[in-house]
């Protein structure tokens, strides 16, 4: 018998991925990548705006549906929505601001495929319902990869990707099998402890901080106050997670920052070599699952403009080429937790 009833957006058969939870409301469900209840002690209205944003929340459905019909809300935004069959790209489509009904076809050809629907990450983003009107099969999709939360800035977020499955991060997951949790906060990676007790209390197999760019620019720490903010807070997430693989992704290069001392006393360098001296810190105190990882030897500045769009954020194709250079560096790492 075909299916006709819409599902409702937390139904179990909607396998979600790289979210916390919800936050019900008069225009749907918000899918929330972090918790929300004590956002407010980071005291920015920034960052809490910033944690309502969907960055690799996606759903995954097996269903021989014809189309896909999808009730929501949005604001208007420069991302799009992305819809993967199979893997492949399918749909790639710009959500016009407000309520709407977007009418997706599938062309499944009468087999069960899998779909999987990757929300805007850089806009604020309700589901009131999804729709595979003449299924037969509507099945949930098994996540069973490992588990890997990447915090980090702009960079983790992404800014110009082509699509959210095209960022560094999705990149990897994707070709890794790995199921990804994106905390990237753009301009807000400031190692806020809301987000080190929620990355502590995420089951994970990789945590990965790519950090320092963010207290560089805004001139957020000086060099007294960076390394013991930094061990802070990796002790924070080892306080629930204590053998779960954590790399420290430094600061990747920014030619026209890289010697400039900004108004808090430091060079983009400097904060590069005060994040691997707190690693090697904790690595001293018995940390063996702590992993440095270099961002020169990811990005040589001598190649960081063939990637950038603007000196410091990647072009869409530098999205690909960031994940095939970060790749061999996260494969080296024993996963587990």
């Amino acid at each position: 018998m075909e299916g006709r009833d819409a599902v409702h957006p937390d139904d179990p058969r909607l396998s979600w991925d790289g979210i916390s939870g919800w936050e019900p409301g008069p225009a749907g469900l918000l899918p929330l990548r972090i918790p929300q209840q004590r956002i407010a002690t980071a005291l920015s209205a920034n960052f809490a705006r910033l944690a309502r944003l969907p960055a690799g929340a996606r759903f995954a459905v097996r269903t021989d549906a014809p189309e896909l019909v999808l009730e929501l809300d949005a604001e208007a935004g420069p991302a799009p929505l992305d819809v993967r069959r199979d893997g492949e790209l399918l749909h790639r489509t710009h959500l016009a601001g407000g309520p709407q009904r977007l009418v997706l076809p599938l062309r499944p050809g009468g087999a069960v495929r899998e779909v999987e629907v990757w929300l805007p990450h850089l806009s604020e983003t309700r589901l009131r319902s999804v729709d595979l009107p003449g299924h037969r099969a509507l099945e949930p999709v098994a996540r069973t990869g490992p588990r890997w939360i990447a915090y980090g800035s702009s960079l983790t977020h992404a800014m110009f990707p082509a699509g959210p499955s095209e960022s560094w991060t999705a990149l990897i997951a994707g070709r890794e099998g790995w199921r990804l949790r994106n905390l990237g906060f753009a301009g807000e990676a400031y190692l806020d402890p809301v987000v080190a007790r929620a990355v502590r209390d995420t089951p994970a197999d990789l945590i990965t901080l790519e950090i320092g760019t963010n207290a560089y620019i805004r001139s957020v720490f000086t060099a007294r106050s960076w390394g013991s903010a930094l061990c802070g807070f990796v002790e924070t997430v080892r306080d629930g997670q204590p053998d779960t693989a954590i790399a420290v992704i430094t600061a990747l290069p920014s030619v026209d920052r890289e010697q400039v001392v900004n108004t808090a006393g430091v060079t983009l360098a400097g904060i590069r070599r005060l994040t691997a001296d707190a690693v090697r810190v904790l690595q001293r105190l018995g940390d063996e699952r702590l992993h440095l990882v270099d961002g020169l030897a990811v990005l040589p500045v001598t190649d960081a403009d063939d990637l950038y769009a603007d000196g410091l954020h990647p072009t869409p194709e530098g999205e690909h080429q960031l994940a095939r250079r970060v790749t061999p560096f996260l494969r080296a790492i024993p996963l587990g937790g």
